[in-house]
């Protein structure tokens, strides 16, 4: 079931580990996108506009945490590729023992905090209870989806990208089911929604253990490999929280600019709401590239082939930059029409919003195939912390949109808050990437004659 990216052509082994990683994501945007029909739908503009304006709150506080566990899995990689099982068995009972702990601290704090950070994010008054009665039960589920994320991140730590995609399909679709049942039948609301969410990736999480302890010899534990290691604990601590913070410094930012959308009324947060759906479906090849640099990389450099790393990361630049020609001539075609049918086609200022927001996302994308493939390639390297101060300037770049383009352009000004982020993120990414590559080529080299005697 595992799969070691550390030999044959490298375009190859990131484009077969991407496909099901891209039909995997491809597939949760889908449902996404069916949720959203059927809150807005059932339950009306209120209700979606609710939903829709804590997507940047949902992506700091649970993003951060998903982060974490996806830092878990860079030394889980590099140990794989060095042919360390070992070291792999204690970096993965560490993630095990710190995603408990991280996801008692987490839910107890934003469950009790909810509300307040809502009313901050000056959510629009029709759509306040709408955002708490949807938020609150997915921060109570947060130790469900830590639980399935970490799994999934260990999966494919090891090259496996298939049998995740397995159990997202399961998953979304166990989700849409019971999205049909608590909301048409039982009439729970959002509520209910937000329940099929995290009942969903429970039920998926579990599932994924079963499956490692079945199919992933590697990962059959002793007693011993349970015990609580500092060093390898440091270790995990020192990738996964930068990872972490990053996803939470970058949501930060667009959290500041929900806010800033979220003063335009509930046309705009709906638009908004329905267009960021489809532009996850649609940019979801180029969100599987970069997760895949992450474990092409983490193994080859912990097979210290810096070679195949360089070559690899040029050859998946070239095509994330195709996939963005292709992204931008599908929004063209459909991107008015996947609006209209997400929010009805009375709903025409709505689309309006939407689709202004999701071109100038869109005709930018060569910026965001440089932040994904370049970040994910540091992360897999080891330098997470670098990664988060990319973070940092997409964050800087982002208060700058909500408080100067928002106050001088309106709302035309606010929707280039994604195209200046990734800009800005590059800047900082290309140049780190190139350092820290020769810096690891410098010393692998360095360490190769004492390893040769």
């Amino acid at each position: 079931m595992t799969r070691d990216m550390t030999s044959g052509s490298p375009l190859k082994s990131v484009i077969q580990f991407c496909i099901p990683l891209f039909l995997g994501m491809l597939f949760q945007q889908l449902y996404n996108m069916v949720d959203t029909m059927i809150v807005g739908r059932a339950l009306g503009l209120d209700a979606l506009a609710g939903v829709g304006s804590t997507s940047s709150l949902n992506g700091m506080i649970v993003g951060t945490c998903t982060g974490i566990t996806a830092g878990f899995a860079v030394p889980v990689t590099q140990a794989f590729g060095a042919r360390d099982h070992r070291a792999l068995r204690r970096y993965v009972t560490g993630s095990a023992w710190l995603t408990a702990a991280i996801s008692l601290v987490v839910t107890v704090t934003v469950v009790l905090l909810c509300k307040q950070i809502l009313i901050a994010m000056k959510t629009p008054a029709n759509a306040l209870q709408y955002a708490y009665d949807y938020m609150v039960v997915v921060f109570a589920g947060i130790p469900f989806i830590l639980l399935y994320n970490l799994c999934v991140a260990i999966i494919r730590a090891l090259g496996d990208s298939r049998s995740p995609l397995f159990f997202l399909i399961v998953s979304s679709i166990l989700n849409i089911l019971l999205d049909l049942l608590f909301i048409l039948v039982f009439q729970w609301g959002v509520t209910g929604a937000a329940l099929a969410t995290v009942l969903a990736q429970g039920v998926s999480g579990i599932a994924c253990l079963v499956h490692m302890r079945r199919h992933f010899p590697i990962l059959l534990m002793q007693r011993e490999d349970w015990r609580i290691e500092w060093p390898a604990m440091q270790r995990l601590m020192v990738i996964g929280l930068p990872m972490g913070l990053q996803v939470g410094i970058t949501s930060a930012g667009g959290i500041v600019v929900q806010t800033a959308f979220n003063s335009f009324g509930e046309h705009a947060v709906a638009g908004i709401a329905a267009a960021q759906k489809i532009y996850g479906v649609l940019t979801a090849p180029l969100e599987a590239l970069g997760a895949t640099m992450a474990t092409y990389v983490g193994q080859n450099v912990g097979a210290r082939k810096m070679d195949r790393v360089s070559l690899g990361v040029k050859q998946a630049t070239i095509l994330g930059l195709a996939m963005a020609a292709v992204i931008l001539v599908l929004t063209l075609l459909f991107g008015t029409p996947m609006l209209r049918l997400l929010l009805g086609a009375g709903e025409a200022d709505a689309v309006a919003f939407g689709r202004r927001f999701m071109l100038t996302s869109m005709c930018n994308l060569v910026f965001l195939t440089g932040v994904l493939v370049y970040r994910f390639s540091l992360q897999g390297m080891g330098y997470a912390h670098l990664a988060m101060l990319a973070g940092v300037f997409e964050t800087i770049a982002r208060f700058f949109v909500a408080y100067g383009l928002a106050n001088w352009f309106g709302y035309a000004g606010v929707c280039f808050s994604n195209p200046l982020a990734w800009s800005m993120a590059d800047l900082f990414l290309i140049p780190a990437y190139v350092v820290c590559l020769r810096r690891l080529k410098r010393r692998f080299a360095a360490e190769l004659p004492a390893e040769s005697k």
